[in-house]
C-alpha cells in the first residue's frame, strides 16, 4: 500500500490511552521479608472504563494434566475448592462480575466479566496466577463456492491421495478405532457422507450451553450460517460422495464459535477440555487469532493436552506470505501447525480482447475452479456488467447469467469472495482490476475462471462497459509442483523463535462436506481455501498413523510427520523457507512406514546478541530406531558461519532410543545481523532426515504492529485494540476512507507504547470536529527504530 505516507500532522487529538504497569511481569520481593506481589496482566486495558471486559483467569492451583505433568496428585473437587474461594475473594472486591466457564483438566482457572477499572484488583486476589485477555477467534478458511452432487465424485478429492491416503487405505490403514474432535463451528451430523462417523453421543456446542453441536443454519436470527466445520469434518472423515483422509474415523463435534465463525477464548478452552474429558485421540483446531504470542491461555491449553497424549492439530494462519504472521494457537509450543499449500496445477496465458479491437497488455489468468471452466471461455463473445467492488449488494438487480462481472479490487473484500458472488449471480467468469498502480496475486481455486487487469486497463475497459463485448484468448503455459499458499501464514513465533508452521498439507480449492439443512436435499458440497482445509488433513493423517502404530506418543506422530515431509519449491525451482513450509508437505504412507523418528523434528537456537566474542549453545534431540536392526547414523550440519558440534556417529540397538547432544558456536561479529536456517541431516546410510533450524544474529526483524481491530462503543465512540511484539517510540492513527485511497488526518499520536495489547479510545471527533458521517477505516501506524509497520481496522460507521 504505497500509498500510505507518514503522518506528522498535530492535529487536536481526542483520544485517550490507558494501559496497565503490570503487564507480564510479577512484583518481585527485594529482601526476605514478605513482599506484595500482583499477578502478570498480559494484555492492556483501558483501566479508567467501567466497560465490561472479558477476561481468563489463570490460577496458582495447577489443572489436573499440569499436576500429572509434575507428578502430582490433583483432584477437580480440591480445584473447585480453590476456584470458590478465589471467586469468594472477588465478590468482596468487585461491584459486578460474572464468571463463566470453568477449566480444571487442561487449564486451572475460569473465565470472568468485570469492568475494566475493576481488574486491578484481580492482581491481589490470593490464588491467582495470570489474568489473560479473552480474544475473539475465527475460522482460518475462505468459502469458495457450492458444488452440486453432480458435480462431485471421490476423484475431485483430490488432496487425499495426493499426500498417500489411498495407499494407507490399501494396507489396511482408515483410522478405524481412533476418535478425532473437531473443535470448530459445529458439524452436521446428519450428513449423508458424516453421519457413519457419529454415535449416539455427538460433542457438545458451547455456543448454545446444550448437546446438539449443529452448524448455525441460514436465516438465523442470531447471525450468519456457518459450514465450516462440517467441511473441516469432512476432510477428516467423510465417506461418501467425498472420502475423507480416515473415512472410519469416529468424529466428536465441539462448537465453540458461533454465528458468522466467530467465538472467543472462553469457549476454545472450554472445547479442547472437553475434547480431553471425552477421550480424543486427536483434536484439529481450524481457527484462530493474528497474536503472534505463544503464551496465551489456549496455547496452554494444547500444550497441556498434547502432554495427556492427545494428538493437537491446528493452523497456522491466513494471513501470509509475510513472515512473523502465525497466530495462536498456531504458536503452541507443541501443538502441530499446518500450513496450507497447493496441489500441481496447470498455468495458462490470458488474452483478453474487446469488441472494439483493443486488446489489453496486462491480462493475465489469477484463478480458475478447473482447467475445463477456463478453457471454456474461449472462442465466445461475453457482454461485461460493472459490479463495482463485487460486495453482494453490487450484484442486486442486475442480469449476470452468462455474462462477465467486471470488478474492481478493493473495499477489503477478498478475491475469492468476490469471484464467488459472481458464481452465485451466474457470471461464466470475471474480470478483476488492480483500484491502484502495481500487480495482483495469482489466487487458484477461484469459483469462476478470473482474468486480472492492472489499473490503467481496468479504468479503460470500464469505461467501454454496455458499449463492447470481450473474448479470451486462453492458452496453456506450462505445469508447477506443489507450492505453499500466499496466504498461508508464516513464522517464527515470538519470544520462543520456533519454526511455525511444522509441516504443511493442501489447502487450496478443497472440496468436502457442507450442510443443507435440507433432509430432501442433504447433499452438500462446497470448496474452500484456507489452512483451516490443511489442517484436518494433517488430523486425518494422524488418525492413519495411530491405527498403524498403537503404541506411539503425540511426539512420534508429530515427529513421523516432520522428518518424512516433502520438501516444496517454488516456481522458480528455490526450496521455500523454513518459516513458509515447515518440514514441508506431509507423505502419508512415509510417515507409517519411516524407521526413524528424530524428535524434535525441527530447531530454533534462538537469539545471538553478543557483538564480541563467542556465544556456545548447547541442544539435544532424540533419535529412535524403531527397525529390528542395530543402525548407525551419522550427522551432517549446514548452517553457513556457525560451528556445530556433536558426535560423528551413533549406534543405536533396534526398538531403541538415544539422546543425541549437540553444541552450536556462533560468531555473531561474522555474521549479518538477522534471520539464518540451515538443515540438521541424519543418515542411517540409506533413509535421510532433514531437521530444519534456525537462528537469529542480533534482534530478530519482527514488525512493530501485528494486530489492530476497532469495537464499537456506541454514540460513535470506539476502542482501538493494537497488539505490539515489543515496546514502540510512537503509534499514529490515521482516518482513512473505506477502501483506503484517501486520509482524513491524525486522531492519535502515542509515545513510547509498551508491548502486547494496548487500547486506544476515540470520541469521533477529528480536529476538535464530529467525522462526517460515513463508513471509515483506521490504520494504526507503528515505530521502533527504523522500522514503520502498520495494521488497519474492518470497516467503521461514524452516524
Amino acid at each position: 500500500m504505497k500509498h500510505f505516507l507518514r503522518k506528522t500532522s498535530s492535529l487536536t487529538l481526542a483520544c485517550t490511552f490507558i494501559f496497565s504497569a503490570f503487564s507480564g511481569a510479577s512484583a518481585a520481593p527485594s529482601s526476605n521479608d514478605a513482599q506484595p506481589e500482583l499477578a502478570p496482566l498480559y494484555g492492556k486495558y483501558n483501566l479508567n472504563s467501567s466497560h465490561v471486559t472479558k477476561v481468563i483467569v489463570e490460577l496458582k492451583e495447577p489443572s489436573v494434566l499440569e499436576a500429572k505433568k509434575k507428578g502430582q496428585k490433583q483432584t477437580k473437587s480440591n480445584l473447585k475448592s480453590k476456584r470458590d474461594a478465589v471467586v469468594k475473594e472477588i465478590s468482596t472486591r468487585a461491584k459486578t462480575y460474572k464468571v463463566n466457564n470453568e477449566y480444571d483438566h487442561v487449564f486451572s482457572g475460569f473465565s470472568l466479566e468485570i469492568p475494566a477499572n475493576e481488574i486491578p484488583d484481580l492482581l491481589t486476589v490470593s490464588g491467582i496466577k495470570a489474568v489473560y485477555p479473552d480474544v475473539e477467534y475465527h475460522t482460518t478458511g475462505d468459502d469458495m463456492g457450492d458444488q452440486s452432487f453432480d458435480e462431485v465424485t471421490p476423484q475431485m478429492m483430490n488432496s487425499a491421495p495426493f499426500i498417500g491416503a489411498n495407499k494407507a487405505w490399501e494396507s489396511g490403514y482408515t483410522g478405524e478405532g481412533i476418535t478425532v474432535a473437531v473443535i470448530d463451528t459445529g458439524v452436521d451430523y446428519t450428513h449423508p457422507d458424516l453421519d457413519q462417523a457419529f454415535g449416539q453421543y455427538k460433542g457438545y456446542d458451547f455456543v448454545d450451553k446444550d448437546n446438539d453441536p449443529q452448524e448455525t443454519p441460514k436465516g438465523d436470527p442470531r447471525g450468519a450460517e456457518t459450514t465450516h466445520g462440517t467441511h473441516v469434518a469432512g476432510t477428516v472423515a467423510a465417506d461418501g460422495g467425498i472420502k475423507g483422509v480416515a473415512p472410519d474415523a469416529t468424529l466428536l463435534a465441539y462448537r465453540v464459535l458461533g454465528p458468522g465463525g466467530s467465538g472467543s477464548t472462553e469457549n476454545v478452552i472450554a472445547g479442547v477440555e472437553k475434547a480431553v474429558e471425552d477421550g480424543a485421540d486427536i483434536m484439529n483446531l481450524s481457527l484462530g487469532n493474528t497474536l503472534n504470542n505463544p503464551d496465551w491461555a489456549t496455547s496452554i491449553a494444547l500444550d497441556q493436552a498434547m502432554s495427556d497424549g492427545v494428538v493437537a492439530v491446528t493452523s497456522n494462519g491466513n494471513s501470509g506470505p509475510n513472515n512473523w504472521t502465525v497466530g495462536s494457537p498456531g504458536t503452541s509450543r507443541e501443538a502441530i501447525s499446518v500450513g496450507a499449500t497447493q496441489l500441481p496445477y496447470n498455468v495458462f496465458s490470458a488474452t483478453t480482447t474487446s469488441s472494439d479491437g483493443t486488446t489489453y497488455a496486462s491480462s493475465a489468468v489469477q484463478g480458475f475452479p478447473s482447467d475445463e471452466a477456463l478453457l471454456a471461455l474461449n472462442g465466445k463473445n461475453f457482454e461485461l456488467v460493472d459490479v463495482g467492488f463485487g460486495a453482494p449488494a453490487d450484484f442486486a438487480g442486475k442480469n449476470l447469467v452468462g455474462k462477465i462481472a467486471l470488478i474492481s479490487r478493493g473495499a477489503g473484500i477478498a478475491f475469492v469472495d468476490k469471484a464467488t458472488e459472481a458464481k452465485k449471480a451466474g457470471a461464466s467468469g470475471a474480470v478483476i482490476y488492480n483500484n491502484v498502480a502495481g500487480s495482483m496475486p495469482v489466487v487458484p481455486g477461484m469459483a469462476v475462471p478470473t482474468i486480472m487487469l492492472n489499473q490503467a486497463d481496468g479504468q479503460a475497459l470500464l469505461a467501454k462497459s454496455g458499449k463492447v463485448t470481450v473474448s479470451f484468448d486462453i492458452k496453456f503455459a506450462g505445469a508447477v509442483g506443489e507450492l505453499m499458499a500466499d496466504f498461508s501464514s508464516r513464522g517464527p513465533v515470538m519470544d520462543t523463535w520456533m519454526i511455525k508452521p511444522d509441516v504443511s498439507a493442501p489447502g487450496v480449492n478443497i472440496v468436502s462436506t457442507v450442510p443443507t439443512h435440507d433432509p430432501l436435499n442433504p447433499h452438500g458440497y462446497g470448496a474452500k481455501q484456507g489452512t483451516s482445509m490443511a489442517s484436518p488433513h494433517v488430523a486425518g493423517a494422524a488418525a492413519l498413523l495411530l491405527e498403524a502404530h498403537p503404541d506411539w506418543g503425540v511426539d512420534d506422530v508429530k515427529a513421523a510427520l516432520m522428518n518424512t515431509a516433502e520438501n516444496l519449491y517454488d516456481a522458480t525451482g528455490k526450496r521455500y523457507p523454513h518459516n513458509s513450509q515447515g518440514a514441508g508437505s506431509i507423505r502419508v504412507v512415509e510417515a507409517i512406514e519411516t524407521e526413524t523418528l528424530v524428535s524434535p523434528g525441527s530447531h530454533s537456537f534462538g537469539v545471538f546478541s553478543k557483538t564480541k566474542g563467542k556465544e556456545v549453545r548447547g541442544e539435544h534431540f532424540t533419535i529412535k530406531n524403531l527397525s529390528n536392526k542395530t543402525k548407525d547414523y551419522t550427522f551432517d550440519v549446514a548452517l553457513e558461519g556457525v560451528k556445530v558440534t556433536t558426535s560423528k556417529n551413533v549406534k543405536i540397538n533396534g526398538k531403541s532410543a538415544k539422546d543425541v547432544r549437540f553444541n552450536v558456536q556462533v560468531d555473531a561479529s561474522k555474521l549479518a545481523p538477522g534471520y539464518h536456517e540451515g538443515t540438521i541431516r541424519i543418515s542411517d546410510g540409506s533413509k535421510l532426515v532433514e531437521v530444519p533450524t534456525i537462528l537469529f544474529v542480533q534482534e530478530p526483524d519482527f514488525p512493530s504492529i501485528t494486530h489492530f481491530s476497532a469495537t464499537a462503543l456506541g454514540n460513535n465512540n470506539f476502542t482501538f485494540a493494537a497488539y505490539l511484539p515489543a515496546s514502540a517510540e510512537k503509534v499514529e492513527l490515521v482516518l482513512y476512507n473505506a477502501t483506503l485511497s484517501q486520509s482524513f488526518g491524525v486522531i492519535g499520536t502515542y509515545e513510547n507504547v509498551p508491548k502486547e495489547y494496548n487500547y486506544f479510545d476515540w470520541n469521533g471527533k477529528i480536529s476538535g470536529q464530529n467525522a462526517a458521517p460515513g463508513q471509515y477505516r483506521v490504520v494504526a501506524f507503528s515505530y521502533r527504530g527504523e522500522k514503520q509497520d502498520y495494521r488497519y481496522t474492518d470497516v467503521i460507521t461514524i452516524r
